[in-house]
């Protein structure tokens, strides 16, 4: 899949403008559920950085749980600088919910403000006992799903659409594609609220045939946990999931913490970050990354949501507003 990218701006220079003797010297990233280990390597990193850059230490903390969650968080309340999500709607609502950031928050950043991607895809035990390979085996009567509760994790949603979008192509009919993802939600035992405590039920617990969640999770769990136990399965067709970041306006400039949320947010476009992001089995779209690391990717065709669905703001309407398709098809065990 080729992608339009443009570095220019971005890696010649990090931004790291130095810190005011009035300005915070930390910062709270809010971050989706599995990404805990991914941001304690860019911390260290970018702080690292940024010390030698601006010369001051400054210290970036961190919160996990699903990103619709987290979104809710934060119209609650939280006081989140920077947030690094999974999905476009749980940052757009920060906008529509609460005018916590602008309506244009994609165009400030590359690629949609999106600095990373990855899909959908399935990780089983060793020898993959049942055969699993693409979407239509996950609806088998003999097959037992493990992916987090789709109202509190974009990761979910992102499987919920990508199923949705293989049962549009195979079957050409919206009732016929509900109804493969209606038979895909039975069959799944147990709803965890986030995608790390679905791979804990999966891996830990023993429960389920497979777990579906985001490719870099199915990785970098097998990496962990044994390549002799596991198996990575990517479809020959998914959904592409960008990550999209963005400085929440309202918070930085209450706390005086633009500047370091900017600089943050541009590190992860650096070549340094897109390293570090590839690492973690996240892909990317710097070229000289993408080649140091193409063996770990396999190719599969990435479906846009706006090529399936017509974009966002049709999905939310259509299938995650109250009473949408996701309400008609879900249902919570």
């Amino acid at each position: 899949m080729k992608r339009l990218f443009v570095y220019a701006a971005v890696v010649l220079s990090l931004g790291l403008t130095p810190v005011k003797a009035d300005e915070p010297t930390e910062i709270l990233n809010v971050s989706y559920d599995i990404s805990r280990e991914l941001y304690d390597q860019i911390d260290k990193a970018f702080t690292a950085s940024y010390k030698k850059e601006a010369g001051k230490d400054i210290t970036v903390n961190q919160s996990h749980a699903g990103s619709s969650k987290q979104a809710r968080s934060i119209l609650e309340g939280l006081e989140a600088d920077v947030v690094t999500f999974n999905q476009v709607t749980d940052v757009q609502v920060l906008h529509d919910k609460g005018d916590f950031i602008p309506a244009d928050w994609q165009s400030r950043l590359p690629n949609n403000s999106s600095p990373y991607y990855s899909l959908p895809a399935f990780l089983v035990r060793a020898g993959n006992p049942k055969q699993i390979k693409n979407w239509d085996d996950l609806v088998r009567d003999d097959v037992k799903v493990i992916f987090p509760n789709p109202k509190t994790s974009g990761n979910a949603r992102y499987t919920y659409l990508a199923a949705y979008a293989f049962a549009l192509e195979t079957y050409k009919d919206d009732a016929k594609a509900q109804e493969f993802v209606k038979k895909l939600f039975a069959n799944v035992p147990v709803f965890d609220t986030g995608g790390r405590a679905a791979t804990t039920t999966f891996a830990e617990r023993g429960i389920g045939d497979v777990l579906i969640t985001f490719e870099a999770e199915v990785l970098g769990t097998r990496k962990q946990l044994g390549e002799d136990k596991y198996e990575a399965v990517v479809p020959p067709v998914s959904l592409l999931a960008e990550f999209p970041v963005t400085v929440v306006d309202k918070v930085v400039d209450k706390r005086g913490s633009r500047a370091i949320a900017e600089s943050y947010l541009k590190y992860l476009y650096s070549p340094e970050g897109q390293d570090i992001l590839a690492q973690n089995f996240n892909r990317v779209n710097d070229e000289t990354v993408k080649a140091k690391y193409a063996a770990l990717f396999p190719e599969t065709r990435l479906i846009t949501v706006e090529e399936a669905f017509g974009g966002w703001e049709k999905i939310t309407k259509d299938h995650f507003s109250e009473g949408g398709i996701l309400d008609q098809v879900f249902t919570k065990r």
